[in-house]
C-alpha cells in the first residue's frame, strides 16, 4: 500500500491536507512526514493536558466546597447574582450524566464539567465575586504575579490550545512556541501544587518528542 497524497486526502480530506501540501509542492513525503509529525506533537502533549485538566479542576473545586461550605457548590450558582450564566454549565453537565441513565451526584457533576467552566471561573467578570476565594488554588503562585489576570491569560491559552489538539487540528508549524505554552502549563500547575511538575517529568514525552521532530523535518 502506498501512503500517498490520495490517500491521506481521501482519509482525512483534501481541506485538513491542504497546508501540508501547499507548503512542500515539490515534496510529497516531506508533507506526509510534517503531518505525522503534528499527530506525534499531539499525543506527545496529552499527558501534560490530561494532568493540568485535573489538577485545575480539583484544585478550584477544594476553594469552591471551602467558600460554600457544601459538596454540590455549584447548586449555590442559579441564585447567585452574577454567577447565574454559569449555570448552562452544570445544566449540561446534569443533562449528560441523566443521559446515560446514571444518578446524578456531586462528583460526577464537578467530572462531567467541561475546561471551559474551570477556565470561565477566572475571567474578569468574575473577579469581584470570586477570586478572593479560587486564588486560594494557587499558593505556590509568586505573590508579585499573584492577581487573577496573571492566571487567567495562560488558562485560557490553554484551553484554546487543548482544543486544537482535541479536535486533530494544526498545532506542528511554530515549534517553539508550543514548546512555550508546554513549559508555561508546568509552570502553572506548579503554582497549585509544587510537586506535580516532578511527578508530571517521569511520563511527559513531550521534549524528546519536540526534539525527534526537529531531526525528522530538520528543523533548527
Amino acid at each position: 500500500m502506498e501512503y500517498n497524497k490520495a490517500f491521506l486526502e481521501k482519509v482525512f480530506s483534501s481541506k485538513r491536507m491542504e497546508r501540508y501540501f501547499s507548503l512542500y509542492p515539490d515534496d510529497e513525503a516531506r508533507a506526509i512526514r510534517h503531518y505525522q509529525c503534528n499527530l506525534q506533537l499531539a499525543e506527545a502533549f496529552y499527558v501534560s493536558l490530561s494532568v493540568f485538566e485535573v489538577t485545575l479542576r480539583n484544585a478550584l473545586c477544594r476553594e469552591l466546597e471551602t467558600m460554600t461550605g457544601r459538596k454540590d457548590w455549584y447548586a449555590t450558582f442559579p441564585t447567585t447574582p452574577g454567577l447565574a450564566k454559569l449555570n448552562r454549565y452544570i445544566s449540561q453537565a446534569n443533562r449528560q450524566i441523566a443521559g446515560r441513565h446514571e444518578s446524578i451526584t456531586p462528583s460526577k457533576v464537578v467530572a462531567e464539567l467541561t475546561l471551559g467552566f474551570w477556565v470561565a471561573l477566572l475571567n474578569s467578570e468574575y473577579e469581584r465575586l470570586l477570586w478572593k476565594d479560587l486564588r486560594c488554588a494557587f499558593p505556590f503562585m509568586p505573590k508579585r504575579k499573584r492577581q487573577r489576570k496573571n492566571v487567567s491569560a495562560p488558562l485560557n491559552t490553554f484551553r484554546t490550545f487543548r482544543n486544537r489538539v482535541f479536535h486533530n487540528e494544526s498545532i506542528c508549524w511554530n515549534l517553539c512556541r508550543v514548546e512555550e505554552i508546554h513549559q508555561e502549563m508546568i509552570t502553572v500547575m506548579g503554582w497549585m501544587n509544587k510537586d506535580v511538575p516532578g511527578w508530571l517529568q517521569q511520563t511527559d514525552r513531550f521534549d524528546a518528542v519536540c526534539r525527534q521532530i526537529r531531526e525528522t523535518m530538520q528543523w533548527e
